[in-house]
């Protein structure tokens, strides 16, 4: 180990952490609106290194039917739960078309546009836009007739949903692994650091999005909306703020950053089926080392874990993982004995 070699694992780590950071606060997000440990999010992060993958073969990707069938799920049970409150067909017919008409422009979109090759840019947001549209249907099937379960009934149904999605992945992208071609191919030699075009754009994307993410919930009606739904569910419902839409709208930035992550780490990784457990399991950490509840603790503990990780590789390459998964033992000791150990019941 000397200075160049500590300096590569240093940026290795800060790229690697910059990408748990985001996924570390959508898992942060999540679970502080909904109290839902959402395991299942570095599936989103595969759905959309490997749907680009897809789409940049002319064909077009197998989440567009996948969303579909997710769109006339969601639209039933919305359709019929409409029915049982007014008895009224428009009314029903109302709620089906409003659940199915975003997911139904995405997939018409992308079938027309894949075939044409288009160029990375647009296949990138064409990408992001049918990951994205998952995640309120993954919450209206899976989590919204839950609200107000316990967190251990939402964890089981989570691992449930994580299982459900990487079978799904396997049988629309198959066990072959994808790396997607880089946004932009400069290389800079910064003494003994190569600086790569990948690595910047990784860093820019990931802290204009938390910065974004910071004016969302600091000046938007929305971000507020959400912040009153994480510190009192209740109260929130009673001042006319929707827990359904408050869920739906979480889970799309959940899945709108899990996208963005998979275009990020496209270029640098092969990115299988089941890539996205690890890679979601190490941003839980970070939230983790947050207690689930701060996004500045959760982007502090992903640095943190990325650097572990990089400079762990190096000295016990066949262990890195070990040694990123036991940093999570002491905090969860440390947070045992401080805890107040209060049962939830709001």
């Amino acid at each position: 180990m000397d200075f160049s070699i500590a300096s590569i694992l240093m940026l290795d780590g800060v790229t690697n952490g910059a990408i748990y950071a985001l996924l570390g606060i959508a898992t942060v997000l999540v679970f502080t609106v909904t109290r839902v440990i959402f395991i299942p999010q570095g599936e989103f992060v595969t759905y959309g290194a490997l749907t680009l993958a897809i789409l940049q073969t002319g064909k077009v990707p197998g989440t567009v039917w996948l969303l579909l069938i997710l769109a006339a799920l969601a639209a039933a049970m919305d359709g019929l739960a409409q029915w049982r409150r007014q008895h009224h067909v428009l009314a029903s017919l109302k709620a089906v078309a409003k659940t199915l008409a975003v997911p139904a422009a995405v997939a018409a979109v992308t079938a027309w546009a894949a075939p044409m090759q288009a160029p990375l840019l647009v296949q990138a947001f064409l990408s992001i836009c049918i990951v994205t549209a998952f995640g309120p249907l993954v919450y209206r099937v899976a989590f919204q007739s839950l609200a107000d379960a316990t967190p251990l009934v939402l964890l089981i149904v989570s691992v449930g949903v994580h299982f459900a999605m990487t079978g799904l992945g396997l049988l629309f992208f198959g066990a072959e692994g994808f790396r997607n071609p880089t946004f932009w191919d400069l290389r800079l030699a910064l003494g003994p650091v190569s600086l790569t075009g990948q690595t910047l754009i990784i860093a820019v994307v990931s802290g204009a999005l938390i910065v974004l993410l910071w004016l969302f919930f600091e000046r938007s009606v929305y971000g507020k909306a959400l912040r009153a739904t994480a510190v009192n569910r209740l109260g929130a419902r009673l001042m006319g703020i929707s827990s359904p839409a408050a869920g739906q709208l979480t889970f799309a930035m959940a899945a709108l950053i899990g996208a963005l992550s998979g275009l990020l780490i496209g270029p640098t990784t092969t990115v299988f089926y089941d890539s996205g457990f690890l890679i979601g399991l190490k941003g839980f950490v970070a939230a983790v080392v947050a207690g689930l509840s701060s996004y500045p603790g959760a982007l502090g503990g992903a640095l943190f874990v990325g650097v572990v990780e990089a400079f762990g590789s190096f000295y016990a390459s066949s262990f890195k993982e070990v040694i990123v998964f036991t940093i999570i033992l002491p905090v969860l000791l440390w947070r045992s004995l401080n805890g107040d150990h209060s049962d939830e019941e709001h």
